[in-house]
């Protein structure tokens, strides 16, 4: 095997991204070393590439250079000394966030959520190679019936299962709003049309994003730019004047946080999972939580693992269709297209997965033209 790889590097603290020949990742011996056969492009890839505020405080130009993204799957080629678990030969997905296991959080069970966690992409090496290596214990094992394309986004697709199923599951015969049409409020709806949620409503700012959500599920679309149009009033007289059940708010909106809270019934869930630019919000907190009796979960990650072994069940049964929300696949030397793609507005696209090896992103396109 060759001792480089090509691998797409943060160089310089300013947007962009170079294609690069680097040293191929020795795994130590707790960790393995993975080929990768697909990598996706995520919204905090977009952020990494154009250096915005969030990424020089949370990473920092001292940390440059890095090799970019998280999403990944592949084939395990080596595995440290210490590696019980996964073997040679495994196909696998990664779980961005390490723990660590001195963390309380990781010993009551809450791994994905510890204090001192790390996250590949972030504050490691990441994904954007030919090659990565990782720690065993964030390797999920596919299903061998699961394409690449799909395999590589189970980690959005996790938040995506997570949020809409928060701690109980309880989703069957209830109504939901899910506000934010960007690719995990699209899987939000595809997995809500076939987890037994009766009413879905997608709020959203894009045309082309809004028909995928009602190509994937979702029953109504609503406009967040439509300013004749009052989605609060829309969704409770759709709910018999209640409000939804369940509301998701995944688009990191001041406006969309605000009418969640009065779009939800009392007695409602509500799952938080939008980051906003500036975190503090004000919102009826009176008539939003406490006279509504509201319940709310606040969604960072997904559940290691039960959350991953939900999402590889949907996948393997062939219920779960992604194909309209996986808008491209590429070849990784293209990855400045596909960030491109990316970052328009409006938008015409949801996600790119990139394929670092010719012969895999040959057969992921034949598989597209079935």
């Amino acid at each position: 095997m060759s001792q480089t790889m090509k691998a797409i590097v943060k160089v310089r603290p300013e947007q962009g991204a170079v294609l690069m020949d680097v040293s191929i990742p020795t795994p130590g011996p707790d960790e393995v070393l993975i080929k990768v056969k697909a990598t996706s492009i995520c919204g905090t890839d977009v952020h990494i590439y154009k250096w915005d505020t969030w990424s020089q405080n949370r990473i920092g130009s001292k940390a440059l250079p890095q090799t970019l993204g998280h999403e990944c799957c592949g084939e395990v080629v080596e595995v440290g000394s210490s590696v019980r678990r996964i073997k040679v030969g495994a196909n696998v997905s990664v779980e961005t966030h390490i723990p660590d296991p001195d963390d309380l959080q990781t010993m009551l069970g809450q791994m994905h959520i510890g204090e001192h966690m790390k996250i590949v992409g972030v504050d490691r090496n990441g994904s954007f190679a030919e090659y990565i290596a990782v720690p065993e214990v964030v390797c999920w094992v596919n299903d061998p019936s699961i394409p690449p394309e799909y395999a590589s986004i189970q980690e959005p697709l996790g938040n995506a299962c997570y949020c809409l199923l928060g701690e109980d599951a309880d989703v069957a015969g209830k109504t939901m709003v899910i506000l934010g049409d960007g690719p995990i409020g699209l899987m939000s709806a595809a997995i809500a049309r076939i987890t037994g949620v009766t009413k879905i409503f997608v709020v959203g700012l894009f045309d082309y994003c809004l028909d995928v959500a009602k190509q994937v599920g979702a029953d109504y679309v609503l406009n967040a730019g439509d300013p004749s149009l009052d989605r609060v009033a829309f969704v409770k007289e759709h709910t018999g004047g209640f409000g939804a059940d369940i509301v998701l708010e995944m688009s990191g909106a001041r406006q969309a946080v605000a009418e969640g809270f009065k779009m939800l019934r009392k007695g409602g869930r509500y799952s938080a999972f939008g980051v906003l630019g500036d975190s503090e919000v004000a919102f009826d907190y009176n008539n939003g939580l406490v006279f509504k009796g509201s319940t709310v979960y606040g969604i960072n990650g997904r559940k290691m693992f039960d959350t991953w072994y939900r999402v590889r069940n949907l996948l393997a049964s062939g219920r779960l269709d992604l194909s309209k929300i996986v808008t491209g696949v590429i070849a990784l030397e293209d990855f400045e297209a596909g960030f491109r793609q990316m970052m328009e507005i409006p938008r015409v696209s949801s996600k790119i997965v990139m394929f670092p090896d010719a012969a895999e992103l040959k057969k992921a396109l034949e598989r597209r033209n079935q």
